[in-house]
């Protein structure tokens, strides 16, 4: 009777289900305040990439120091068997 009935959000949102929610912030928010609040949401974004960097800095440091240390080690040990061979 009424034909094929899609649902509202089957995968990515398209054009009306961006209009209901659109409208659903604008009634919950104020039309005053969507723009502070996008503001803020991007800056926390940014905030979270520029910890998650350093983050990944400093793993990437420690692990290039295990690397030195572990070369330093095997380094050690070739000295210390041909140390002990010409005694």
């Amino acid at each position: 009777m009424f034909g094929t009935i899609t649902p509202l959000f089957p995968g990515l949102p398209g054009g009306p289900e961006v209009l209901v929610v659109l409208l659903i912030l604008v009634l919950l928010f104020g039309a005053n305040k969507i723009p502070k609040l996008a503001r803020s949401t991007g800056q926390a974004m940014g905030e979270f990439k520029r910890g998650r960097e350093e983050i990944e800095e400093e793993l990437s440091e420690i692990e290039g120091e295990s690397d030195d240390d572990d070369e330093t080690v095997a380094e050690t040990d070739t000295d210390t068997s041909t140390a002990t061979e010409t005694n």
